[in-house]
């Protein structure tokens, strides 16, 4: 009776109207539940963490990218448009724009998984680019090694990676169109 009401007054949005019983003496709501915020970088050790059986290292090596052009991937016969996230067996679509849209938060997604990548290759479009030094320190201090290179480069050590069976994650931008006379 007392998990009923406690249950209904998560439901409700309000942790005010539980009463207690005289037989139940505690009641523990998780935060997840009451919190009303979005998840920063510091949160996710407050969290349980997303588990991804899938990523364990596979007998017959990982993903692999045949190709790139300025609108997309060729991914495993897949095709992706734009900028994504390369997570064996997963193919996600990445929300930057370029080189400069990559922070900590737009990494979330690599660094919050577990097992824990071991390398993150980050193409960064037509050249390599620059990244700032405290989202590489993060990273570095959450225990990923970092390869930040032109898009071309980081494909080909992406598919080097994976066919090491190396559990490896990429996140790609996408060259812009070449202005050069062929």
């Amino acid at each position: 009776m007392a998990f009923q009401a406690c249950a209904r007054a998560v439901y409700r949005g309000s942790i005010h109207s539980l009463r207690l019983s005289p037989r139940v003496s505690s009641y523990v709501i998780s935060p997840s539940l009451v919190r009303g915020h979005r998840l920063g970088p510091a949160d996710d050790e407050l969290y349980q963490r997303t588990t991804v059986t899938l990523m364990q290292k596979e007998k017959e090596g990982g993903a692999m990218i045949h190709s790139y052009s300025p609108t997309g991937f060729n991914i495993d016969g897949n095709r992706v448009i734009g900028p994504c996230a390369v997570i064996p067996p997963a193919i996600l679509q990445w929300n930057v724009g370029s080189h400069k849209d990559i922070t900590i938060e737009s990494l979330a997604l690599f660094y919050m998984l577990e097992p824990r990548i071991e390398v993150l290759v980050l193409g960064t479009g037509g050249r390599m680019e620059r990244l700032d030094p405290e989202v590489l320190a993060f990273l570095k201090k959450k225990g990923i090694a970092v390869e930040v290179q032109a898009t071309e480069h980081a494909c080909a050590t992406f598919n080097f990676l994976s066919s090491e069976r190396r559990i490896t994650a990429a996140g790609l931008i996408p060259p812009p169109v070449s202005t050069e006379l062929v």
